[in-house]
C-alpha cells in the first residue's frame, strides 16, 4: 500500500514532515522518562519498563512475585464499549464499572430485546437509548431467546418499581448522566468529570450544543457503527490529544516559553500515544479468509478509503488547524493500527451472572421461593444471560509486556475485579530483574492459526517439526515488543 504521496488526505501532503516526527519511534532517554513518570504516579513499584536497542521495550520484575500474585492493575489510557455490546451492558463510560442495579441490567436488556427481536435487527436502534446500531460486535441481545414478559414488567425493573430477592446482595453504583447529552452514564461524579476533561467534552451531543455540529457529529458516530466501531476509539484518541494540548497551552510553564511553538506541544500531547506500538491499520489488518490473495491490494485500498471516509467526517466535528497534522490519514490510520496491535480485550464480567449463581446456592426451601420469581426473567434471559461488558482499550504499561509462548504473567480478572482496568497476574514465581511476558495469542488455537496471528506483529516462524519462534524486531521505525518462546 502507498504511502502519503499516494494518500487522498492533502494534510498527509502538506504536514509531511510535522507527520513524520508524530509517528517517529520516541528516543530512548524520552521513552524511559516517561514511563518511569508514568510508574511513580501509579505507584507500581514492583515493575519498571526497560529499554534495549535490540529488544526495544519490556517490563521487568522490581521485586519477587509469586505464582498467583498480582503483577499490575493497569488504567486505561483510551478505550471505547463495543457498541453492540451497549444493548446487554450498563456500564460506567470512564472505568467500565456496572452501573444502577441487578433489576436495571436485566429489565434494560429484556426491553432492548424486545425491541429487537419485533423489528429488523439491521435497523434496530442501539447501545444508550438514543444510539445507532453497530455491526462491530457481537451480542447476547441479537439472539431469539424467549421474553414474554409483558413491557410494564420491564420497564417497572428499570425504573425500580420492582424489587427482585437477594438484590440487595449485589449493589451497584447509581447511574449519574452526563452534564450534556445524558446519553453517556457513570458511576460517580468523579468519573463523569474525568471523562468530560480527557475524551468526552469534544463528542458530546448535547442540546446544548449548535444543531450542525450535533448532526456532523451523529453522522461519524452512525458511519462508525455501521462499519467499525474501531474509529470511536480512534476519536478519542485524537480528543484526548487535543484536550491535553489546550490544557498544555494554558499552563504556566508554556506560557512563560514564547519560542514554545504549536507542533511542539502537540508534540508533548501526543507523547502517551508515540509510546504504542503502531503500522498503518491497512496494512496490518489481517487478509479475511473469504478474501482471495490476488484481491488483497484491492482489500487493503478498500480498508483505507473506509478509514478515509471515517477522518473525513470526524473533521468536521473537531478539527483544529493548530494540531491539524493529528487529522491527517497517516497518522490515523497509525492510531487503528495500534489499538488492531496493542490492544488488550476490554472485559467486566456481569453481577447478573454472580446474582444467578448465589439465587441457585441458596437452601432448597429459599432457592424455590426465589426461583418462583427470577426464574420468568432467567429463561427470557436465555444461556447467554450473563454476557460481560466488551470493549477495546490500550492500556500504556500492558502494552510494553512480550510475548512469549511460554509465559509468565497473563491477563486475568479476579472476583474483585469490577472495572476496566487490565489485570496482570503471575502464572509462575517471578524473579526479581526477571522479564515479564505475556502470550499475545490464545495458546490453544492450532500453529498455523498461532503463525498467522504472530506474523502482524513482525515474528517469523522457524521450523515447523520443532516450532521453534525465532523473533525480530521490524524496521518501522517503532518499538516492537518481541521475546523468544
Amino acid at each position: 500500500m502507498g504511502g502519503s504521496s499516494t494518500s487522498p488526505c492533502d494534510l498527509d501532503r502538506e504536514f509531511a514532515p510535522q507527520i513524520a516526527q508524530l509517528l517517529a519511534t520516541p528516543p530512548l532517554q524520552s521513552g524511559q522518562e516517561y514511563y518511569d513518570g508514568l510508574i511513580q504516579s501509579k505507584k507500581h513499584d514492583g515493575i519498571r519498563v526497560n529499554f534495549s536497542s535490540k529488544h526495544g521495550k519490556g517490563v521487568c520484575a522490581n521485586k519477587y512475585f509469586a505464582e498467583g500474585d498480582l503483577i499490575l492493575k493497569d488504567q486505561i489510557l483510551v478505550g471505547a464499549q463495543h457498541s453492540l455490546n451497549k444493548i446487554d451492558c450498563a456500564v460506567c463510560s470512564y472505568c467500565f464499572r456496572f452501573i444502577g442495579s441487578i433489576e436495571f441490567q436485566i429489565g434494560r436488556r429484556l426491553y432492548w430485546q424486545s425491541i429487537g427481536s419485533s423489528s429488523d435487527r439491521t435497523n434496530r436502534r442501539h447501545c444508550h437509548e438514543s444510539d445507532v446500531g453497530s455491526s462491530a460486535s457481537s451480542s447476547g441481545a441479537t439472539k431469539e431467546n424467549s421474553n414474554t414478559l409483558s413491557e410494564e414488567v420491564l420497564v417497572s425493573l428499570i425504573t425500580g418499581d420492582m424489587s427482585l430477592p437477594f438484590t440487595d446482595h449485589f449493589g451497584l453504583p447509581q447511574v449519574v448522566a452526563c452534564r450534556g447529552c445524558e446519553e453517556e452514564r457513570y458511576c460517580s461524579q468523579s468519573c463523569a468529570d474525568s471523562d468530560w476533561e480527557t475524551y468526552h467534552s469534544l463528542l458530546c451531543t448535547g442540546s446544548k450544543s449548535e444543531p450542525s455540529w450535533r448532526s456532523a457529529l451523529q453522522k461519524f458516530v452512525e458511519h462508525a457503527n455501521g462499519s467499525n466501531d474501531i474509529f470511536l476509539v480512534a476519536a478519542k484518541a485524537i480528543t484526548f490529544t487535543l484536550l491535553r494540548y489546550k490544557k498544555l497551552k494554558t499552563h504556566p510553564e508554556f506560557q512563560k516559553n514564547t519560542d514554545q511553538s504549536n507542533f511542539c506541544l502537540l508534540m508533548e500531547a501526543w507523547k502517551p500515544l508515540s509510546m504504542g506500538f503502531k503500522k498503518r491499520w491497512w496494512d496490518s489488518v489481517a487478509l479475511p479468509e473469504d478474501v482471495d490473495s490476488c484481491d488483497e491490494d484491492s482489500f487493503r485500498q478498500q480498508i483505507r478509503d473506509l478509514a478515509f471516509t471515517s477522518l473525513q467526517l470526524l473533521k468536521h466535528v473537531i478539527f483544529d488547524s493548530e494540531c491539524a497534522p493529528l487529522f491527517s490519514l497517516e497518522v490515523y490510520g497509525h492510531i487503528i493500527g495500534m489499538f488492531e496491535l496493542n490492544n488488550l480485550g476490554l472485559v467486566v464480567a456481569s453481577p447478573v451472572e454472580d446474582y444467578f449463581i448465589h439465587i441457585d446456592d441458596l437452601p432448597d426451601d429459599e432457592k424455590e421461593e426465589a426461583e418462583k420469581v427470577t426464574g420468568p426473567f432467567l429463561d427470557a434471559l436465555g444461556e447467554d444471560y450473563a454476557v460481560p461488558c466488551e470493549g477495546t482499550a490500550f492500556f500504556p504499561l500492558q502494552s510494553c509486556m512480550n510475548h512469549s509462548c511460554c509465559p509468565n504473567a497473563k491477563a486475568y480478572k479476579r472476583d474483585e475485579d469490577i472495572d476496566g482496568h487490565a489485570v496482570i497476574i503471575a502464572l509462575k514465581p517471578i524473579r526479581k530483574d526477571d522479564e515479564i511476558t505475556i502470550s499475545y495469542i490464545d495458546e490453544d488455537v492450532p500453529y498455523e492459526e498461532r503463525q498467522a496471528q504472530l506474523a502482524d506483529y513482525g515474528f517469523i516462524w522457524v521450523g515447523a517439526v520443532m516450532e521453534v519462534l525465532v523473533c525480530w524486531i521490524v524496521a518501522l521505525g517503532v518499538y516492537g515488543s518481541t521475546a523468544l518462546g
